[in-house]
Parts: structure tokens; sequence; C-alpha cells
């Protein structure tokens, strides 16, 4: 199970540095002379025994030499770790047009947000398909903050660009920052413990910080640091961007066990975390071809939104709303005994005839069971529908299973 965690995820930061392209961008990728970039922590990372590999174009740690993969990843549950995402794309945009700027390239309802609030959204293209997905958060009236995917970098940054230059063009008031990872880092602190170490090192009431909230504070004496109630595990946790400068101090600060139990976890982890908790990874589960609807992330498009219909591509996806897809992405459970199913294995029904395909899988740590996701034809959508996984020219029994996999453990605002 361990071995085929590792393979997983290393195949999967292959994937998602490629993009949503095909087998000949991963080859590209794969051949490619460029050496990967360094976030600030990579030498704390070798130092405390950290696997490296090539992930989105960083060196980013797999797993970490005093645990396994499995071990990391139900630490993580069970206590807490922090993972360096540095390589993550931070954007602010500013301006008392920024608002109705960003809204016209995403889904969200930005206007109808708090300040001081976040939500995750995607970027869609003219025929609804997803460019990426992202959060965005509200700061002020005229302030975005915007966390989005290190393998779609450029994709983002030209998106955003033409967005602030065309409304620039027509006389309005928006300007756009994007960061480097040279100089502002991204840490995600995640598990029942995190936020309880992290209040530690913070002057703020963290306890009023709900999921999806964002503010800043000092932390371990370092000001200006961008706290956001948020993550890519299922737990709750947080993301904190702070000086690249500070990244050491702030990770060896909160792993002192004076103070928590926290560990530094690795994109194996980290992976396999993310699909338990039902979550898409950009590239295997969704991409420029598959639209918020048959991904099963309607909720992303905003009820105003769609009433607007002004987003691209919101024609498609309302039109697939009235009308309906003829695919759906759904999760699966395989039977005992059976191997992981990976991206690109095969779904069929009871005829054999194939209705569907994998987008990500991996073994459970936590069910101890393999689990998967992927997109099957609308008919065979329904939980607890049997079908049958093609793995290495066999074929195993599994069943439509209700996502997420475990249950989640946001820190939701009362009601």
């Amino acid at each position: 199970m361990q071995s085929s965690i590792l393979r997983h995820v290393v195949r999967s930061a292959y994937s998602r540095a490629s993009g949503p392209a095909t087998r000949i961008a991963l080859i590209r990728h794969l051949s490619s002379d460029k050496t990967p970039s360094r976030t600030a922590l990579y030498e704390f990372h070798q130092k405390h025994g950290g696997k490296l590999v090539d992930f989105a174009g960083y060196w980013l740690p797999v797993q970490y030499n005093d645990q396994s993969i499995i071990k990391s990843h139900l630490y993580t549950r069970e206590y807490g770790s922090i993972f360096d995402v540095s390589h993550m794309l931070q954007t602010y945009l500013k301006g008392k047009d920024v608002i109705s700027c960003f809204e016209s390239i995403c889904t969200a309802d930005i206007k109808g947000l708090r300040n001081g609030t976040g939500t995750l959204t995607v970027f869609t293209n003219s025929s609804g398909g997803i460019l990426d997905d992202l959060i965005v958060n509200r700061v002020a009236d005229d302030v975005l903050y915007v966390v989005s995917n290190a393998s779609r970098k450029d994709v983002d940054m030209a998106n955003i660009s033409n967005a602030v230059s065309s409304f620039k063009t027509n006389g309005k008031d928006v300007s756009v920052q994007f960061l480097s990872s040279d100089d502002q880092s991204l840490l995600a602190v995640q598990g029942p413990n995190a936020v309880k170490t992290l209040q530690k090192l913070c002057s703020k009431d963290l306890s009023k910080l709900f999921f999806m909230n964002t503010t800043t504070d000092t932390i371990a004496g370092v000001e200006g640091c961008r706290i956001t109630r948020c993550g890519y595990t299922g737990e709750d946790g947080v993301e904190i961007s702070i000086p690249s400068a500070q990244a050491e101090h702030i990770a060896t600060a909160l792993l002192d066990p004076t103070i928590g139990n926290l560990k530094m976890a690795g994109l194996g982890a980290r992976d396999s975390l993310r699909v338990e908790a039902g979550l898409c990874l950009y590239g295997n589960d969704i991409d420029e071809t598959t639209t918020p609807v048959e991904a099963n992330l309607l909720w992303l498009v905003a009820k105003p939104r769609r009433v607007e219909n002004n987003f691209p591509g919101s024609d498609k996806i309302n039109s697939q709303i009235k009308n309906g897809v003829t695919r759906r992405r759904v999760g699966f459970k395989m039977d005992s005994g059976a191997p992981p199913a990976r991206q690109h294995v095969e779904i069929y029904n009871n005829e054999q005839q194939k209705v569907g395909e994998i987008t990500s899988g991996c073994p459970s740590p936590c069910l101890q069971q393999n689990i998967a996701m992927g997109y099957i034809r609308e008919e065979y959508k329904k939980l607890g529908t049997e079908i049958t996984l093609k793995v290495r020219d066999k074929h195993y029994h599994s069943a439509v299973a209700k996502m997420p996999f475990v249950a989640t453990h946001y820190y939701q605002a009362p009601k």
C-alpha cells in the first residue's frame, strides 16, 4: 500500500505539472531540461529528511524520512501536519472595480461575499470548461486575495492579466500583483491540532476565524501574515501566507514540541488525503474539457451568477443545468483484494460496455479500502450502482460511492 501511494502521487505530480493536456505534454514535461525552482524551505526540507521530487516545476517533498506516507496521512487526520504549498500562485487584485473585473472570468458571487470571507470558484472558458479551480478572498471592497494552482500559473496569469487590461482600457480602476515564491511563501497547516498550535503563535482569537474566512496577524513575531481557514485535506486547518525570508523561522516555530505536536508532511499524504475528501486535482479530475456540472461542482456556480449569465461559458453551463449532461464525476469503492484503480482505468457496466473512466484513485489509509473517482455515464451515477473496473486487463467489482469518502471537519460558523 505504501509503495502504491508513492507511485500514484508521483504520477499525479507529473500529471498536474503537465496540466490537462495529453500524454504528449507529459512526455515534454518529463524530458524538459528546465531546472525545478526551489521554495524558501528547500534546505529546510532537506535538513528534515524530505524526499524531494519535481512537482509543477518546483522541488517539493513527497514524504519525510520519519514517517511513511500512510503514517503521515493518518497523523494528519489524528493530530496535524504542515505542508509547503509555496508553489501555488498567490495574487492580489486592487481597485474600486476589482470585484466586477474578477467576476467577469469566474463563477463566484464575490459581490455577495462579506469582507474577510472567501469561496472556492473556477475560471471557465467559452465552452464552460474549467481553466482552473481557485480560492478568491474578498479582503475589502477594493482588495481580493487569490490562490490558484501552480500547474496553471501561466494560464491563470494570462487570464487575470487580460481581464485587468480590458477593464483598464475601459477606464476602470483595477490592478493586479502576482506574488513570487521568492518573496511570499504559503504553508498549509492541517489537522485537529493545527489551529490550536498556530493560536499559540498569534495574537488574534482564531476561534472566530471560520471556514473560508481570512485575516492578517503576527505569527511568531513576523508581522503581516495572512491566515485563511481552508485546506485540501478535509480537515480543519489554515493556509498561511508569509514572507519567504521568514518561512523557515515560522515553520520551525510551528514544529516546536513545547507548543504542539505537528509534523511536516509531503505530497504523498496530501494527495491521498484529498482523494479521501473527494477533492479534485486539476489535470486529473477537472480540465478544460469538463464543466462544473459534469464535475459535480455545480455549487461553485453561484445562483446569482447563473441568473446574470455573464461569465465565460455561462450559456453552456445554464443549458446543462436545464437539460442535463451525459456524464458525471462520482466516487467508487472497490472490493477487497482488488488493485487500486488509477487515472485512465476504464469503467464497465454489467454487460461489459465501457461507461466511463477513472481520473484519480488510491488506497485509503483510513478505510483500508481502495477508492477512486471518475466520470461515468449519467444513467449509472446513482449510489450503489454496480460496475467493474478494468485494471491490467482484468475486471474488478466496484460500486458508485458517496463522496467525501471520510467525514470532513471544516470549522463552520454557527448557524
